[in-house]
């Protein structure tokens, strides 16, 4: 992961639009310039996490991190809207991919692997709890990160509700939807995958169109994340390049 440390890079990096994933403070850090940190993060709708000042210790060991530190984005992030402007510039239904929570780097930067490979549109996640768009999701891509669209929003949900209003379906991936060769994907889509334990949140589930399944024959009843959504991803890709 990129980090930045003290007080000084911290604001220098968010009065020039660095992209930050997330900024620590140190617990009782409220003082002189920690207030403008905290002002402009609060502007920008950056995460601002308090943390013991071991944590930081840890982490910047031996350098004087002043009680702040930040994690730089890997990539920049872009607006979800541009997701669908995209696949509109190429003539394409839309193609995208919600995480819910995941929090694995290396999933992360696999399903922007699959992404690139069927020629979807972007991915969204969400600010809190999941990963961001980190060094470690950089390396896992294999370069996919320079090619796919990440969109980074405050409310799943909402998006989710205002991506039906633009006419796209919503599909989650889950063992209890209908299997993947039953269900029409071929018109705009975007395929919701769960966090790696818990899958999919009930209330994001609760706002999914319908739920899809991959037929599974052996003795285990799920996939790896990563694994799913490249299975599904492709399913929607043979629908739509040689039909049903």
């Amino acid at each position: 992961m990129s980090d930045i440390f003290g007080r000084n890079p911290v604001i220098e990096a968010l009065r020039n639009d660095v992209t930050i994933n997330k900024i620590w403070l140190a617990k009782g850090e409220q003082k002189g310039s920690v207030k403008e940190i905290i002002a402009l993060a609060k502007e920008k709708k950056i995460i601002v996490q308090e943390v013991e000042r071991a944590k930081l210790d840890a982490m910047f060991a031996g350098e004087n991190h002043q009680g702040v530190a930040a994690s730089i984005a890997a990539a920049n992030y872009i607006e979800w809207e541009e997701i669908l402007q995209i696949a509109e510039a190429k003539g394409e239904q839309p193609l995208i991919v919600i995480l819910d929570e995941l929090e694995d780097p290396h999933n992360l930067g696999a399903i922007m692997r699959n992404v690139d490979a069927v020629g979807a549109h972007g991915i969204i996640i969400p600010k809190r709890r999941a990963v961001a768009l980190t060094e470690g999701v950089a390396k896992a891509s294999a370069g996919a990160i320079a090619h796919v669209p990440v969109a980074r929003v405050g409310n799943l949900v909402q998006v989710m509700e205002e991506l039906k209003e633009r006419g796209v379906w919503i599909a989650g991936a889950a063992m209890n939807g209908a299997p993947m060769y039953k269900q029409d994907m071929t018109g705009p889509l975007a395929i919701v995958i769960g966090n790696e334990g818990k899958g999919i949140s009930r209330l994001v589930q609760k706002n999914c169109d319908f739920m899809v399944s991959i037929p599974m024959q052996g003795k285990i009843n799920s996939l790896n994340a990563s694994v799913a959504a490249g299975i599904l991803l492709y399913e929607v890709h043979r629908q739509r390049t040689i039909g049903k």
